[in-house]
């Protein structure tokens, strides 16, 4: 099978693609999967890692740009379709998939140009804006969410979850290695995220009665790792702290409690571990998508829920010393949650390409 997955620029785009391509890789070891992303976006630091190939194309985004970057960016796209033609005669693919986001539209154009297959995923309830104009012009949909917006009435449209990495899979089939403390495992997204940041840190005060019980792990994103570091040093915290985790798995089966931001492909993993979490919703989300996609959890005893406006040091710290104190409560809502996984959806979104190819 030759595959060109389309977009990236953020975890939650690239982390499910690169799920697809080591399905497609155990499928048939001869498979070439290669990636298409923008020039400069996370997925040149992650993909040559994880073993695929990647190729780059000149796009950038029109949304929250200025009027001037809005104009300067919209010239890029008939190169960028341009670009994405010359690749797809360079592999000869018999599949284009589109992952979202605005790296992905000039790829599926292209494809559609050139007559081939070509299909997209929507990680979250509510698509994006290139996802919803894709979304006319491809022959499969898959969604993350039975409560997807848009796409759940459309007869191409498949319920099949969000893909998740093989190495997240497996380990989640692994115990815990306890501590001995109760573990909070703080994450704001691949690239990190400072508000959440320092919220963590203004709770640190209040969550002095409970110090000695805690162990912390926080992904602080690489801008703000060394101010955290120092933070939970002077505060006598003890913490494990990182700007980037490799290995989610481990920090998974470890955390009792996720304080987290509510992406797509962080509520997939908390389903696949059935762990609880309190869930803080990115504020500027695009149609507010985080807070909608938190409330599919909070509406199923699988999470908390705190709106970024309302959080503070203290309440947070209130939660945290709430659920430490309720081991039934955590555990319950860990088992919610677990219900909701879709640990197979890598596998069921290759078998739909694979008919939707006729083999």
């Amino acid at each position: 099978m030759r595959v060109l997955v389309a977009g990236g620029g953020t975890g939650g785009h690239l982390f499910p693609g690169i799920a697809l391509a080591e399905e497609f890789k155990r499928r048939d070891p001869e498979s070439i999967c290669v990636f298409v992303g923008a020039r400069g976006g996370i997925e040149s630091k992650i993909i040559p890692r994880e073993g695929f190939g990647l190729r780059s194309i000149d796009i950038k985004g029109l949304k929250g740009k200025s009027f001037k970057e809005k104009v300067c960016n919209l010239f890029l796209i008939p190169q960028s379709i341009y670009q994405s033609i010359a690749l797809i005669k360079e592999y000869n693919p018999e599949l284009v998939i589109g992952m979202g986001g605005y790296a992905s539209a000039p790829v599926v154009f292209a494809a559609l140009l050139r007559g081939i297959k070509r299909v997209i995923c929507e990680q979250n309830t509510i698509p994006g804006i290139t996802n919803r104009i894709l979304a006319r012009f491809v022959n499969s949909i898959f969604i993350s969410f039975s409560e997807t917006r848009y796409f759940s009435s459309m007869k191409k449209a498949r319920f099949t979850g969000n893909p998740i990495r093989k190495k997240l899979i497996d380990g989640s089939l692994k115990g815990k290695e306890h501590k001995g403390k109760f573990t909070l495992l703080i994450l704001g997204g691949s690239q990190g995220a400072h508000s959440l940041n320092e919220k963590i840190l203004d709770a640190l005060d209040y969550l002095i009665p409970v110090r000695e019980s805690l162990n912390i792990i926080h992904q602080t994103g690489e801008v703000d790792y060394q101010w955290v570091c120092q933070v939970y040093k002077e505060k006598g915290f003890t913490s494990e702290v990182m700007g980037f985790i490799d290995d989610m798995a481990a920090v998974y089966r470890d955390a009792d409690l996720v304080i987290c931001r509510a992406g797509a492909t962080t509520i997939s993993e908390l389903t696949l571990y059935g762990k609880s979490s309190v869930l803080i919703p990115y504020p500027f989300a695009a149609d507010n998508h985080q807070e909608i996609n938190a409330r599919v959890l909070l509406d199923k005893g699988a999470a908390k829920m705190v709106l970024n406006g309302d959080l503070t040091g203290e309440n947070l710290a209130e939660m945290i010393i709430d659920l430490t104190a309720d081991p039934i409560a955590v555990s319950m809502m860990g088992e919610n949650a677990r219900k909701l996984g879709k640990p197979g959806a890598a596998e069921d979104i290759v078998d739909s390409c694979y008919e939707l190819l006729g083999s």
